[in-house]
């Protein structure tokens, strides 16, 4: 089975293997002539107009852009709808960082782990998050506050308003929900700066985005970067079946959880993930902010009830017809296995074919969803999985995809 994916994971294209074709280009010879002064003097009249034409209309491009211009009396200023937030900053980032930048946080986690000679340390790791409401609920990334509330161990969340230096909030775990990397805090604080959040279904490519953050750690919180929205519906993380925005505005480690805003200093999205890679650069990954209200909602309102998680994806591509083509037995694909998850405790691996869940035969890849959906929470079941050319029993414990407190 896992010849269907040798093509990705040889890595498809070499990215080296270009060839080239050159061209050369030689001037065809023209006749001269002889101009007549009339004629050059017209000729220089006519280049006059259309260079004031050019300079015109390129002062009207630019006062769109800017929302500025410039006349004999001096300098008048014209209303741009696009950098609504502040009429008196130089760049749209400077007026979203004046308008969002206090509904950005930092968070800290601490953890108790086991050192090498018996004894205990503490480990800590840092993230961003942003204020959903001004009496302390945070949004931030699943993973972002994972280590804390899965070690065994006593465990501390921190959040940190304005710098590092600022007073830290200790804060508690609302519920998260690990397929859409979210997760709810809340600090007792008041009169906190909640932020805007715009619709992110009338997004489009190409528009300009900007990402509050904590890059590299709290140390830089409150970092801002400029770019546009690349893309839009990208699937790119095995952690999560969410369809993200896709940035050029730099994304790094400790951005996770923070804020990519509009124009208007409005939310568009929460920062999730970014590829790390020498083939890639400026691809940064964000939560539409739809989805992130979806979530959070469910989240607060307690309605989001424990569902069953095994942590995987399944292909669509392999229906029962493909397979039987190929010579394999119906059943779900495999696409990928999350980290952590009971999946890969239980073995699983890419590629696999599972042919038998709970006892009831996948003769069609969506049915392993609706037996999963029939499972709580805790209980053990077992599968059947084929690969290589053998069929193994495995034992899976479900675990909760989230959770409220």
């Amino acid at each position: 089975m896992n010849d269907f994916y040798n093509d990705n994971q040889n890595g498809g294209e070499n990215p080296n293997n270009y060839s080239y074709t050159s061209y050369s280009y030689s001037p065809v010879p023209q006749n001269k002539k002889k101009h007549s002064t009339g004629v050059v003097i017209l000729s220089a009249v006519l280049a006059a107009i259309i260079g004031a034409s050019a300079g015109i209309m390129s002062l009207l491009s630019y006062t769109k852009m800017t929302g500025k211009t410039e006349t004999d009396s001096g300098n008048s200023t014209v209303k741009n709808i696009s950098i609504s937030v502040d009429e008196n900053a130089d760049s749209i980032a400077q007026a979203v960082s004046e308008k969002a930048g206090d509904s950005v946080v930092g968070v800290r986690t601490t953890t108790s782990v086991m050192s090498f000679f018996g004894g205990s340390q503490s480990a800590t790791g840092e993230g961003s998050g942003v204020v959903y409401s001004s009496d302390g609920y945070i949004i931030t990334n699943y993973h972002v506050i994972k280590e804390a509330v899965t070690s065994s161990t006593s465990s501390k969340i921190e959040v940190f308003i304005g710098s590092l230096d600022s007073k830290s909030y200790e804060a508690s775990v609302v519920g998260y929900n690990i397929s859409s990397d979210l997760a709810v805090l809340k600090i007792n604080a008041k009169n906190l700066q909640a932020v805007e959040i715009a619709d992110s279904s009338t997004l489009k490519v190409g528009q300009p985005a900007v990402t509050i953050g904590a890059p590299g750690g709290l140390e830089f919180m409150g970092s801002v970067t400029y770019g546009i929205i690349s893309g839009l519906d990208r699937v790119v993380s095995a952690s999560s079946s969410v369809s993200l925005i896709q940035t050029d505005a730099a994304i790094n480690p400790g951005n996770s959880g923070g804020a990519l805003l509009d124009t208007t200093g409005k939310l568009i999205g929460i920062n999730s993930s970014k590829i790390v890679a020498e083939e890639f650069e400026g691809m940064g990954f964000a939560i539409p902010s739809n989805k992130v209200v979806e979530v959070v909602k469910r989240i607060i309102s307690k309605e989001n009830s424990p569902e069953p998680y095994i942590g995987i994806s399944i292909s669509e591509k392999y229906t029962a017809q493909v397979l039987s083509y190929y010579g394999y037995p119906a059943g779900a694909v495999v696409l990928s296995v999350y980290d952590g998850s009971p999946a890969e405790s239980a073995g699983i691996k890419r590629g696999d074919i599972i042919t038998e869940f709970d006892g009831k035969q996948i003769t069609e890849y969506n049915l392993l969803n609706d037996y999963l959906n029939d499972c709580d929470p805790g209980q053990t079941v077992s599968m059947k999985v084929y690969r290589s050319g053998r069929t193994y029993d495995v034992n899976i414990t479900i675990a909760a995809n989230s959770s409220s407190k």
